[in-house]
């Protein structure tokens, strides 16, 4: 390791994100290719052992580059096989190697490191590697995912995974992926998950728990379900029409881009659900018996079109992930005998309405990004496109803009260009009074 104070040669902008929202986070210099993440995890006494192999390309010459990993102390680091020279410090892993790295090049970064791991703090709280009161909770959005391996954090760098986990025996392992193999040790299980689809670091998502695993939904799509055993019946109860939530969203937005939908629902206490690729968590207390928060499970579901399958350049377009979420949830009421989207609509653009309008959709900020006004207005701004084109045209417009962008990164001007195709007219207007303009434009309302 370079002791403290001794910089390692640059090479310019080889450190540097390109996302203005986290600029801390991230490596220009670089596009990953796959990680393939080698763990051991001791439960009673937190204890993260790993070894992560990153395959990378350069994008420009390299004579160092970093990587984001945070708490975690590094024991050794290899480039192609040789050892380099790193410093590691404030969750940033600056690296060396041997030789400089050509443009175009292909290389591999080995990394050995250990320790306590523990969330990354920040102005959302706590993000990322969570212990529950028995077990592990991991939600990255935005910015967790170094808090257990180290990664090019940055939503559009999007790679494969391959994740060995070795756990006691006592607890279920999921990772967001699908299972290769499950072999049992001496006292301890190794789990092995594939991730093909191309995936943003922060949604990759370990789940450790004395889960029982059940059926969701038969269908095309396997839904499943992780979950202690004395919250299965209840589960059952509000998540009785997640098949149907399931066969709704592939009708409005075409087939689930990934091979299963996987839920966990922790043991524990949590604010908000959260989505990860092909799975989202839930607390025990989104599940009273009574389906309050089925909403939540429609939200959760419809990020696995909009916001993984297609995830956002960066996060200035949130909206692009939150907006579509949110209108899905009153597509979900409307199509089951809930408010109809129109209610939706003049509900929430009432409440908007008593608030300052001092937010820019498009462009919210980096301490607006997760704004209740971003998700809410993002939704209008559909509602308001689907008044204008029609029914038909709109929905077509959505399963497009999906299948063409399937497993890739989105920005808003894309939106916009996409949108456009489908009209004779201009959207210019819609899209500036709802996305550019702080000011709330009237309700729209579909007839």
């Amino acid at each position: 390791m370079t002791p403290p104070g001794i910089p390692l040669d640059a090479t310019p902008g080889a450190e540097r994100s390109t996302d203005p929202y986290l600029p801390e986070h991230g490596n220009g210099g670089y596009r990953v290719l796959h990680y393939d993440l080698d763990l051991d995890y001791r439960v009673v006494s937190n204890r993260l052992t790993g070894r992560a192999v990153v395959t990378a390309r350069a994008v420009q010459p390299l004579s160092r580059f970093s990587l984001d990993l945070a708490r975690l102390s590094v024991r050794d680091v290899r480039v192609d096989g040789r050892p380099a020279k790193f410093d590691h410090r404030a969750g940033k892993l600056r690296i060396k190697p041997e030789r400089p790295i050509g443009y175009g090049a292909t290389f591999k970064t080995e990394i050995r490191y250990a320790g306590k791991p523990g969330p990354v703090s920040g102005r959302w709280g706590e993000i990322g590697w969570d212990e529950l009161s028995d077990g592990v909770l991991v939600a990255s959005q935005p910015n967790g995912s170094p808090s257990w391996f180290p990664c090019n954090d940055r939503p559009d760098d999007k790679a494969s995974f391959l994740v060995t986990l070795t756990v006691a025996s006592a607890y279920t392992v999921l990772v967001t992926g699908d299972l290769v193999s499950r072999r049992r040790g001496a006292g301890t299980t190794t789990w092995v998950y594939e991730r093909e689809e191309p995936t943003s670091p922060y949604l990759m998502s370990v789940q450790i728990g004395r889960y029982e695993m059940v059926e969701l939904a038969s269908g095309p799509v396997p839904q499943r379900a992780a979950i202690t055993p004395r919250l299965r019946g209840v589960l059952r109860h509000d998540f009785g029409r997640h098949g149907e939530i399931m066969a709704a969203m592939q009708r409005l937005f075409g087939p689930y881009p990934f091979r299963e939908y996987v839920v966990v629902v922790a043991d524990d206490d949590l604010d908000d659900p959260v989505e990860a690729q092909g799975m989202a968590v839930f607390g025990r207390n989104h599940l009273d018996g009574r389906r309050t928060h089925e909403r939540l499970a429609a939200h959760e579901l419809a990020h696995q079109w909009f916001g993984n399958s297609l995830t956002v350049a960066d996060w200035r377009h949130i909206w692009l992930n939150e907006g579509f979420a949110t209108y899905a949830e009153w597509l979900w009421s409307g199509a089951s005998g809930g408010p109809s989207t129109n209610a939706h609509a003049a509900r929430w653009h009432a409440w908007l309405s008593t608030y300052p309008a001092d937010v820019v959709v498009a462009d919210p900020g980096v301490d607006r990004m997760f704004d209740p006004l971003v998700y809410k207005r993002g939704a209008l701004t559909l509602h308001a496109l689907r008044a204008k084109l029609g029914e038909q045209v709109f929905f077509s417009l959505l399963r497009s803009w999906v299948a063409e962008h399937r497993h890739r990164t989105v920005t808003t001007a894309q939106f916009r260009e996409h949108a456009a195709r489908y009209t004779t007219g201009s959207l210019d207007e819609l899209f500036s009074e709802w996305l550019d303009r702080p000011a709330l434009p009237p309700l729209p309302r579909i007839l």
